[in-house]
């Protein structure tokens, strides 16, 4: 049983997404994103920053295509999704590593200093107004011996 622990987190993306898929053929699209803590200096008055946490972020399927197309290093961006821990063998020292990843279920750019045109990818392609779809004709009619 794996433990679900929902975030979300804003900050600034540390580099342009790493778009790919997988050996299944799922698209992904990785990136980190630093976040910024700024306390109020009670004495001086002043904003100062108070650390930075740094987060690995992927996010799949469609979403990872507008994520490579519309994001980049600096972007502002609101992630949600879920904190997934991880491990590994390091390949140089033997040792097993535990990694710490948000699997983003939907992730947006931040309108707090930025402004954003939305473009919205195609939907499918539906069937022009005067097509003609398939007809069916009722049981009676159809031969199958059905009596009323």
């Amino acid at each position: 049983m794996t433990t679900r622990i929902p975030v979300t987190l804003e900050g600034n993306l540390t580099g342009d997404p790493e778009y790919g898929a997988g050996e299944s053929g799922n698209e992904y699209a990785r990136f980190n994103i630093a976040v910024n803590d700024r306390r109020l200096n009670q004495s001086t008055g002043q904003w100062e920053d108070a650390g930075t946490v740094f987060h690995r972020v992927v996010v799949f399927n469609q979403q990872a295509q507008h994520v490579a197309h519309s994001l980049h290093k600096g972007d502002s961006v609101i992630v949600a999704g879920d904190l997934r821990f991880g491990t590994y063998v390091d390949e140089k020292t033997g040792q097993t590593r535990e990694t710490r990843d948000i699997v983003a279920d939907n992730i947006g750019a931040s309108l707090k200093f930025a402004n954003v045109v939305v473009n919205r990818a195609p939907k499918a392609e539906r069937p022009a107004p005067d097509a003609t779809g398939p007809t069916a004709a009722p049981a009676s009619y159809a031969g199958t011996g059905i009596a009323r």
